[in-house]
């Protein structure tokens, strides 16, 4: 899977970057033949201040696609002008259902807007447009089946990020998971959960939303409670505006990405890279090459989980799976135990673990050859 064009390739320190002034005229391409979708288009960028040109085919907007600031598709529109930048927005209503995640991967999109839903996401989105990618990598890392060792892995990752003195935050992006700060015993440490934010729309400030979140070994993290019921929901649009303020906070994000369908698409959308971990086994393997189908169109490898005589398979899992590998998550005994009783930070120690995590970073920074 290729990465898209404007994604970063490397985490930046935010602080380096340059006041945005906004452009005098920020033209927004909408390609679509729905009425609908240009009716609620036209709103929302009227309200973001742009100017909006719409046209009902590719053909027609070829000549302005790599004008536009920003270019959006419809959900009628099934392919795109020849060596053209990937799409920033795929735009669809809530009738497109499930069909509109898939297009969205089939055509490169970055981004997923359903609407009237997203309409404030979007709105933001746009007003932003003109401004230079600030902030941060988003990580993402998922499994490709059920205890596939994500969240070890998650965990390990940010740890290893915040050791070498990167400003980290880790997510966790599984509602059900039963809450990711069990596992680092941080389930007293002060600051916001999930559920706080739950409600929150529109830009989010990276300052304050640091300040309040949780620490544990010198990285931020943002987690489900532990232990307790989830009885409120966060929908997307408040995912991507957290996420959105994190990657301009921080240098580095983490996500822990949830195996749910509502996870997958909430969480992974948001990402510019994805690992993905599997054990080396059969069925392993077909249920990630599965998932696979879910996850944006963004630069993807595999981990493999294994003991160590799974190094002689990886390259087979991964040959199966068709994704490139990054490396062996190292078997450490009492791994289960250490999860159940949150000493993964103290297995994170382990010099193994963070030969691991190195290699795991400097992939997702490009600077593997």
């Amino acid at each position: 899977m290729s990465r898209h064009p404007s994604r970063s390739s490397k985490p930046r320190h935010p602080g380096g970057t340059a006041p945005w002034v906004p452009a005098e005229a920020r033209e927004t391409l909408l390609v679509t033949g729905l009425d609908v979708l240009r009716g609620e288009v036209e709103r929302i960028v009227a309200a973001a201040g742009g100017t909006l040109r719409t046209v009902p085919d590719v053909r027609e907007a070829a000549r302005f696609w790599d004008m536009a600031s920003t270019v959006l598709v419809g959900s009628d529109i099934r392919e795109l002008p020849p060596r053209r930048r990937a799409p920033a927005v795929l735009v669809g209503m809530d009738s497109d259902g499930d069909a509109l995640w898939h297009l969205a991967a089939t055509i490169g999109a970055e981004r997923v807007a359903v609407l009237p839903e997203a309409s404030a996401w979007l709105a933001e989105y746009l007003s932003r447009s003109g401004a230079p990618e600030a902030g941060g990598l988003i990580l993402g890392i998922a499994g490709g089946c059920g205890g596939a060792g994500a969240t070890t892995a998650a965990i390990w990752v940010a740890q290893a990020a915040a050791r070498l003195g990167a400003r980290t935050l880790l997510v966790d992006g599984d509602p059900w998971g039963g809450g990711l700060e069990l596992a680092i015993a941080a389930e007293d440490a002060p600051g916001l959960r999930w559920p706080d934010l739950a409600g929150v729309s529109g830009s989010l400030d990276p300052d304050q939303l640091s300040q309040a979140l949780p620490t544990a070994d010198g990285f931020s993290f943002l987690s489900w409670p532990g232990g307790r019921d989830v009885s409120t929901e966060v929908d997307a649009a408040t995912v991507a505006g957290v996420l959105d303020a994190a990657r301009r906070g921080y240098e580095l994000v983490v996500v822990d990405i949830g195996r749910g369908r509502d996870a997958l698409r909430a969480f992974a959308w948001e990402c510019d890279r994805i690992m993905v971990v599997a054990p080396a086994q059969l069925r392993a393997a077909v249920a990630a090459a599965r998932m696979l189908r879910e996850l944006p169109p963004v630069e993807t490898a595999l981990v493999v989980r294994g003991t160590p005589s799974a190094a002689l398979d990886a390259p087979l899992i991964a040959d199966a799976i068709g994704l490139p590998l990054c490396g062996l998550l190292p078997h450490i005994k009492g791994i289960a135990v250490a999860m159940e009783n949150g000493r993964l930070l103290a297995a994170g120690r382990q010099r193994r673990v963070q030969r691991f995590a190195a290699r795991v970073l400097n992939l997702a920074a490009g600077e593997a050859s």
